[in-house]
């Protein structure tokens, strides 16, 4: 990944900052958005830790067009252009149809679904001048497995494979591949406070495949990725 520049969004935590030390730590110039002015401290300690000097951490929600295109357009300024764009932001608010509130029904659709557009939007200018580059857009299982009081966060899911599929389609002869990665379970804050740490996935198990696969030849694309943990609990 040396001399290439990344802009993963939801860069603060979880699988999003594995994904910019993974990258960082591979040579890759990385830049990184989130909302918590907090949270891109603490991510910008530990970047800096990893590749001194090559990380940029910018406050920016990817439910704003405009936010999502000065983002852009800073990571070229300081970088000098960029190659590649991970979609990671997202929220999970759980409750069954009935019972979900309108404003959580829009924060999941506005962040997972219309974030994702606005990023890859904003992106693509700069991936095309650069000759090409990779859209990794982080999806769930529950996209294709969905359950129970997670309807609006699986619909969400949902639109993003179907999204990145048909994206995929548009800029493949620009030289810009489009992939999805689609973790199960991840030992993070998102989503129920049950505790996971024993069976589930780490944010670094996801960001080792997302950085893997941005170093396949450019003859091939694996265009969607599941990865689940390989031993969860037993159901009952």
């Amino acid at each position: 990944m040396t001399g290439k520049v990344a802009l993963v969004t939801g860069g603060s935590r979880g699988i999003g900052l594995a994904t910019a030390v993974a990258l960082a730590a591979r040579g890759a110039a990385v830049a990184v958005t989130a909302t918590s002015d907090d949270g891109l401290a603490s991510a910008a300690a530990e970047l800096e830790r990893t590749a001194p000097g090559s990380c940029l951490t910018l406050r920016a929600d990817v439910r704003s067009a405009a936010d999502m295109a000065s983002a852009c357009k800073a990571a070229v300024a300081k970088f000098g252009g960029l190659d590649v764009l991970v979609n990671n932001a997202g929220v999970g608010v759980f409750a069954n149809v009935a019972d979900l509130p309108d404003d959580d029904w829009r924060l999941m659709f506005d962040t997972n679904v219309t974030g994702v557009f606005n990023a890859t939007r904003a992106a693509l200018p700069h991936l095309r001048a650069r000759g090409g580059g990779w859209i990794v857009n982080v999806s769930s299982l529950s996209a294709t497995g969905p359950f129970a009081g997670g309807a609006a966060y699986c619909a969400t899911k949902a639109a993003v494979d179907a999204f990145t599929a048909a994206l995929m389609q548009e800029v493949r002869h620009d030289g810009i591949r489009v992939a999805g990665v689609a973790p199960g379970s991840v030992d993070t804050s998102f989503g129920s406070g049950r505790d996971k740490s024993g069976w589930a996935l780490q944010p670094a198990d996801v960001a080792q495949v997302i950085v893997d696969l941005l170093g396949h030849a450019s003859r091939s694309l694996p265009s969607r990725i599941e990865v689940r943990p390989s031993q969860p609990p037993r159901k009952a």
